[in-house]
C-alpha cells in the first residue's frame, strides 16, 4: 500500500509540474519581455507555444505511451521536459525562449497521459479509481493555481529564469523514483503520422489566425491566411480519420462530451485569471510578490472541489456536476466584470478567485472520470492523451480569442463579461455526458 501511495504520488507531482508551467510563466512575462527584447504582441507565444504543442501533441503521444508502455513514455517526456526547462531559463533571445518553450510542450505532451495511464492501472476501477483521479485531478488544478502564485514570488525575489529553473530539481526526483508499474501495451498500434502532423497544423494555425486577428483585425494577411489554412487543414484531417482504419482520434459519444467539457473549462478560467493577474499589476499597481498573495485561495478552492469532485460525481451524477462547475464559473466572471478601476477590491476579488477554483475542480473529476471510464484498458494513453489535449486547446484558444478584447486596462471587463458568456454556453456540453453517472458510480463502488 505505501509504494503504491508513492507511485500515485508520483504521476500526481508529474502532472502537478506539467500543468504549472502553463501558467507559472505568466507572472514573469512582464520580466520576461524586458530582459530579452520581446515585442508586445509576440510576448503571449512564451505561453502559447508551449499549449499549441503540449495540446496538439497530446493524442500521437498517448498513442506512443499504448505502444511502447506507459513507464518507458514517462520517462521518455521527463527527460525532454526537464532539458527543455533548462534551456528556458538559458534562452538569450525571444526566439531561443520560444523555441525551448514549444520543446517543453513536446516533453510534456509524452509525460502527460502516460501519468494519467499509469495512474489508472494502478488503482481498481471503483472508490479507489475515484480517489486516485480525485488526488490526480487535485494535483493539476493545484499546478495550474499555484503557477499565478509561485511565478510572482520567483520572479520579484530572484529572477524570471527562476520559474524554469524550478523544474529541474523536481524532474530529476521523479526519474529516480522506482517501482512504477509498465502499463498496458498495444504492440500492433501504429503512429497515425498524417493524423498527427495534420492536427497539430490545424490547432497552430488555428491559434496564430485568432492571436494575430485579435491584435490587427481579420482583414490582414497575416491573420486570415492562417485561419483559411488552419480550415483546409482541419478538412483534410476528418477526411483522414475516416478513411483510416485505425483513426488517431478515437472520438464517441461516450468521449465526446468530456473533451468538449475539459476545452470549455480552460477556455473559460485561463484568460479569467490572465486578465486577473493584469488587473492586479496594471490596474492595482501591485507589484508580483505581492499580487502573488491574492490567488492562494484559488488554489484552495481548486483542491477542495477537486476532493469533493468523487462524492458529489456519486450523488448527483456528471451532468449536474459539470452543470454546477460552471456556474460557479460563470459567476465568479460576473464578479469580475464589475472590478473597479481604482482601490483594492480583495473580497470581490478573493470570493471570485473561490467559486471559479471550485467549481473547476469538480468538473475536471467529473471530465477526466468519464473520459476514462469510456473506453478499454488498453487505450489508456490515447483516451488520456485527447482530454489532456482538449484542455490544452481549451487554454491556448481562450486566450487567442478572450484575451484581445482586454487590449487595454479599461477594457478588462469585456474580457471578463466573454468569459462568463462562454461558460454558459459550455454549460451545455454536459447533455453529452454518460447518464445516469451516480448509479454507475455507486454499483462500481459496490462491487
Amino acid at each position: 500500500m505505501t509504494r503504491l501511495t508513492g507511485n500515485i504520488g508520483v504521476v500526481c507531482v508529474a502532472q502537478f509540474v506539467v500543468v504549472l508551467d502553463v501558467t507559472i510563466v505568466t507572472t514573469a512575462l512582464p520580466s520576461v519581455g524586458a530582459s530579452l527584447g520581446f515585442a508586445h504582441a509576440g510576448l503571449a507565444w512564451v505561453i502559447t507555444a508551449y499549449t499549441v504543442a503540449f495540446g496538439a501533441l497530446l493524442v500521437p503521444c498517448g498513442r506512443v505511451a499504448d505502444l511502447v508502455g506507459a513507464r518507458r513514455a514517462f520517462r521518455w517526456g521527463l527527460t525532454i521536459f526537464v532539458a527543455s526547462s533548462a534551456a528556458c531559463a538559458l534562452a538569450w533571445t525571444p526566439g531561443a525562449l520560444i523555441a525551448a518553450r514549444a520543446t517543453q510542450g513536446v516533453g510534456s505532451a509524452l509525460l502527460s497521459p502516460a501519468a494519467l495511464a499509469l495512474l489508472t492501472a494502478m488503482s481498481p476501477p471503483g472508490a479507489a479509481r475515484r480517489r486516485a483521479v480525485g488526488w490526480w485531478t487535485a494535483a493539476a488544478a493545484c499546478g495550474g493555481a499555484s503557477g499565478w502564485v509561485l511565478g510572482g514570488l520567483l520572479t520579484d525575489l530572484l529572477d524570471w529564469r527562476a520559474v524554469f529553473w524550478v523544474n529541474v530539481p523536481i524532474g530529476l526526483v521523479l526519474l529516480l523514483a522506482k517501482g512504477l508499474p509498465a502499463g498496458h501495451r498495444r504492440p500492433g498500434v501504429r503512429i497515425d503520422v498524417p493524423g498527427a502532423l495534420s492536427a497539430t497544423a490545424a490547432i497552430g494555425l488555428l491559434v496564430q489566425g485568432l492571436t494575430s486577428t485579435g491584435e490587427h483585425g481579420v482583414t490582414v494577411p497575416q491573420s486570415w491566411v492562417p485561419l483559411v489554412l488552419s480550415a483546409a487543414t482541419a478538412v483534410f484531417l476528418v477526411w483522414w480519420l475516416r478513411r483510416t482504419g485505425d483513426p488517431l482520434l478515437p472520438v464517441t459519444r461516450a468521449t465526446a462530451g468530456p473533451n468538449l467539457t475539459m476545452l470549455g473549462l480552460n477556455g473559460t478560467i485561463t484568460p479569467v485569471m490572465y486578465l486577473s493577474t493584469l488587473y492586479v499589476q496594471e490596474v492595482m499597481h501591485l507589484p508580483p510578490a505581492r499580487a502573488a498573495l491574492l490567488f492562494p485561495v484559488f488554489n484552495i478552492a481548486v483542491v477542495a472541489g477537486s476532493l469533493a469532485g468523487p462524492a458529489l460525481l456519486r450523488a448527483a451524477g456528471a451532468r449536474r456536476t459539470v452543470v454546477g462547475g460552471f456556474a460557479l464559473t460563470a459567476a465568479s466572471a460576473a464578479l469580475f466584470t464589475v472590478l473597479p478601476a481604482d482601490g483594492l477590491p480583495v473580497v470581490q476579488l478573493l470570493s471570485g478567485f473561490a467559486l471559479m477554483g471550485a467549481g473547476s475542480g469538480a468538473a475536471t473529476v467529473a471530465a477526466t472520470h468519464t473520459g476514462t471510464e469510456a473506453v478499454e484498458p488498453e487505450q489508456q494513453g490515447v483516451a488520456s492523451g485527447v482530454l489532456n489535449s482538449s484542455a490544452q486547446l481549451g487554454t491556448a484558444l481562450g486566450l487567442a480569442v478572450l484575451t484581445p478584447l482586454a487590449t487595454t486596462p479599461d477594457r478588462y471587463h469585456l474580457g471578463f463579461m466573454s468569459a462568463g458568456l462562454l461558460a454558459l454556453v459550455a454549460m451545455c456540453t454536459s447533455r453529452l455526458l454518460a447518464n445516469p453517472v451516480a448509479s454507475t458510480v455507486s454499483a462500481q463502488g459496490a462491487r
